[in-house]
């Protein structure tokens, strides 16, 4: 009892939350050091710079490192919100107020029939153990925006697709979350908003879509499946080298294209597996209820236990096929499946993962639990090789190469795993077809209380 009240109340919540946050305050205010390279740099350093060109209206389009979409010029001017403090320390005071935000929004999420508070703390505990570079990067703004978007779908379907939008020009990723979604409310929204804003960008700022080059000619970093092949080659005369390329730490050499090649060959891959998965789980019989299993028919339900926006008040031809678990554990394969498939693997991506892993926890019915787990041990190997013991990994030492064959083996095994269970859950019960009383695989066991995520 004491353990169950202890994970419901935001009293040990907010107390875990406030503890660890305080040590990531400090450490980028670098009133307690870090082991290893400064990662706050790129806050005082790259980020004050385009902070400083944005503010001409311009993006800096000349900066090769500028590889992001025009919307991230938000995230960067963003510190103007506090002129009173110094441009860095603004940016950190900000993404502890985000941070603080999404604990609120997942709190929020947890609650009810068929919730459960272990998004909140996935969040609590999963964003502490990625250090203080989670502060020092705006990814965790983006992946605001993303579980906002998530959370939204279920009964705001045009605010979660102009939520994607946004979080799309944010830095691209955040797109994935429609993949889930159903109906055509949230596709539309997010088109119309995205290419609104996207045009709004086009007129009025210079350079607004420059940062697609500079993606395009990118090559293998350090951190990325891809770059194992190099890390081990380089014990066997390979004669490429590490060099800073583009921003990051990347493999410059001899067969660098064809890994680099085969990674964006896989990325379509996933593509392809993720709109295979669409179409079939689109074509299956939706989540059932333990009552809709049931032959015996059921006395209709009354006017006044009916909202116009609830599912019961559907017509069954308009009712959304995708629950609302479904919508989250789509966008957390969705995101792993071209994470391990990238051609980069940066720390604070992982900050995305725990975010959509939040999400997902947020539903009991969710398929994810054992991916969740391995994203957050995946985390905690994170901040061993970036920044604890990142020299290793650029001089491609013994230890440095384990470490990465972990965090990416782990990464690996959480796709392919959640890619199983959201095909299981969602496809594979339209086996059973819809005779009542069928049982085993076929069915899905989502609780009623898990309503639709959009409707058409």
């Amino acid at each position: 009892m004491v353990a169950r009240s202890a994970g419901r109340s935001p009293v040990w919540l907010v107390a875990v939350w406030g503890a660890t946050r305080l040590l990531l305050v400090l450490f980028v205010l670098k009133v307690l050091v870090f082991p290893g390279p400064d990662v706050t740099s790129d806050v005082s350093v790259i980020y004050r710079d385009w902070y400083e060109v944005l503010r001409t209206g311009t993006f800096p389009s000349d900066d090769v490192t500028w590889q992001y979409p025009p919307a991230a010029a938000f995230a960067i001017l963003s510190p103007a919100l506090l002129p009173f403090l110094e441009y860095a320390t603004a940016f950190f005071v900000l993404a502890c107020a985000v941070d603080a935000a999404v604990l609120a929004l997942l709190w929020r999420a947890g609650r009810g029939s068929g919730r459960s508070p272990r998004g909140a703390w996935v969040w609590v505990v999963g964003v502490p153990l990625l250090g203080p570079t989670v502060y020092a990067r705006y990814d965790l703004m983006v992946t605001a925006v993303a579980v906002a978007a998530l959370l939204a779908a279920g009964r705001h379907a045009r605010v979660a697709g102009a939520l994607a939008a946004v979080g799309a020009l944010l830095k691209v990723w955040p797109a994935l979350v429609l993949v889930g979604m159903g109906g055509r409310r949230p596709w539309v929204a997010a088109a119309v908003g995205g290419a609104g804003l996207a045009g709004l960008f086009a007129v009025t700022m210079p350079g607004a879509f420059a940062f697609l080059t500079f993606q395009r000619e990118r090559g293998v970093e350090v951190e990325s499946l891809g770059a194992l092949v190099f890390h081990v080659a380089r014990h066997f005369g390979w004669e490429g080298g590490v060099l800073l390329n583009y921003g990051s730490m990347e493999f410059l050499g001899p067969h660098v294209d064809t890994v680099s090649t085969v990674s964006m060959g896989l990325s379509a891959a996933a593509f392809g597996w993720l709109l295979l998965w669409r179409v079939r789980a689109a074509r299956s019989p939706g989540p059932r209820s333990p009552r809709s299993r049931s032959p015996e028919p059921q006395p209709p339900e009354s006017s006044e236990s009916q909202s116009p926006g609830s599912p019961s008040s559907r017509s069954p031809s308009s009712r959304s096929r995708f629950a609302a678990h479904t919508a989250a554990d789509a966008a957390f394969v969705a995101v792993l499946l071209f994470t391990v498939t990238s051609r980069v693997i940066s720390p604070q991506y992982l900050v995305w993962l725990v975010g959509l892993a939040a999400v997902c926890r947020c539903f009991r019915a969710s398929r994810m639990r054992v991916p969740v787990a391995l994203v957050l041990a995946a985390s905690l190997v994170t901040v061993l090789e970036f920044p604890l013991l990142f020299a290793d990994v650029v001089a491609s030492t013994p230890l440095g190469i384990a470490l990465l064959a972990v965090r990416n083996g782990l990464l690996v095994a959480a796709a392919l795993v959640g890619a199983r269970a959201l095909w299981r859950d969602t496809v594979r019960r339209g086996s059973a077809g819809g005779r009542p009383g069928a049982s085993g695989p076929g069915i899905s066991r989502a609780p009623s209380a898990d309503s639709p995520a959009t409707a058409g």
